[in-house]
């Protein structure tokens, strides 16, 4: 019989808080992290606003580091730390039947800055340029946890969270792994920002995900971390089961940098896929947490993608976006997200679409607007996508 993999322990830093605890408060109490920028000048970007991380503090000691590493690092080694501790799984030791796969968009970002600033003032420092490199935050994870089993970082732009969690899945599944840390990172800098204000998919304004009124996203920052385990080697040491992962896809549409292609059709086929990989039949979905950038083109394509997927039963079922909450988390967003699904699986809560002001009819299915409710959830999808037209799709359910 095929191995299955759940999930058995969740960490996040979100700009909600640090800990599942808050942000899973933040997003029922329908509060966002969204705010004015204040941790580097925010002159000439497209806007000032963002999920920026606040009172955060990190001892490097607490990882047997000298020095503190790069700031995205900082939070994905919290957050990580959080899941295992939650997982109760035991990182005394080396073990090669724990792997890890992280996903992210600009690795060390912060640390990016502070080589090119000292290059340019002459005092290049070597550690900062080393704190940048993709291989650096799972190198101080797998190094300060002990996970010595495969090892991987997915970087498909946005959809790199889901990726990486139907990824982890997949090596619990063939049995190269017993347990894997699927772990997103990234966080908020100049240059990144600069970049993304310049391909002006930033609003001027406010993110309004699926709302007639929204013009564009806005970024946050932060690290999530799941846990996901061979089933019976989590019951047999009595592990908490939080929900499995049933299946998932990935796809390219290889239309555009930026823009969905015609009709939604890679999403249709990525939400399709992941529908097939878990074996479930359309009909059994009983929530959609939805990429929902608050984009022009993004929301109406992964509406038609869902309905194409879904038929009737997408008007029937909730469909929310949680990037108004905490922004778009670019290498973490699906993995956030996938936390925000297997609490509403596990707590019976649908967290809320914020800043929804106005129906649009290409966006016409129940975008749970302003308010968290509660629902039964069984089996659910999440959805991501990103730029360079990537998409992934996770089907997460209930441990039966």
């Amino acid at each position: 019989m095929p191995r299955r993999a759940v999930i058995t322990g969740m960490g996040i830093i979100s700009a909600l808080g640090e800990g599942v605890d808050a942000f899973w408060r933040g997003l029922t109490e329908n509060r966002s992290g969204i705010a004015p920028l204040d941790r580097f000048d925010t002159e000439g970007l497209r806007n000032v606003n963002g999920g920026q991380v606040r009172d955060f503090e990190f001892s490097p000691p607490d990882f047997s580091l000298d020095r503190a590493p790069d700031l995205a690092t900082q939070y994905l080694l919290v957050a990580t730390r959080e899941a295992l501790v939650n997982a109760a799984i035991d990182t005394s030791g080396a073990d090669p039947r724990l792997g890890a796969v992280f996903s992210t968009n600009f690795g060390g970002g912060n640390s990016w800055e502070d080589y090119i600033g000292g290059l340019l003032a002459g005092e290049a420092d070597a550690d900062s340029f080393a704190e940048f490199g993709f291989d650096s935050g799972p190198r101080h994870v797998a190094a300060t946890f002990g996970a010595t089993g495969p090892c991987t970082v997915m970087s498909v732009a946005c959809a790199s969270g889901t990726a990486a969690l139907g990824m982890a899945a997949d090596l619990v599944h063939s049995g190269a792994a017993d347990a894997v840390i699927a772990a997103g990172y990234d966080a908020l800098a100049p240059t990144p920002l600069s970049g993304l204000s310049v391909l002006r998919t930033i609003s001027d304004e406010m993110i309004r995900p699926f709302s007639a009124d929204r013009s564009g996203t806005i970024f946050g920052e932060g690290a999530a971390a799941l846990i996901v385990e061979d089933l019976d080697r989590a019951r047999e040491r009595g592990a908490t089961l939080l929900g499995e992962v049933l299946g998932w896809h990935e796809n390219n549409n290889a239309y555009h940098l930026t823009a969905p292609d015609q009709d939604g059709a890679g999403m249709t086929r990525v939400v399709a896929g992941a529908v097939a990989d878990a074996g479930i039949d359309p009909a059994s979905v009983d929530y959609i947490n939805a990429h929902g950038t608050g984009t022009r083109p993004h929301d109406p394509a992964e509406v038609q993608a869902i309905k194409a997927v879904l038929g009737d039963r997408a008007r029937e079922i909730p469909v929310s976006s949680i990037k108004a909450s905490v922004g778009h988390m670019m290498g973490a967003a699906g993995s956030a997200e996938a936390i925000a699904t297997v609490l509403a699986i596990a707590r019976g809560i649908i967290p809320p679409t914020l800043n929804y002001n106005e129906p649009d009819p290409e966006c016409d299915l129940d975008h749970v607007p302003n308010s968290s409710r509660p629902g039964r959830v069984a089996v659910a999808l999440s959805i991501s996508a990103g730029i360079g037209g990537n998409n992934s799709c996770v089907a997460l359910g209930e441990v039966t």
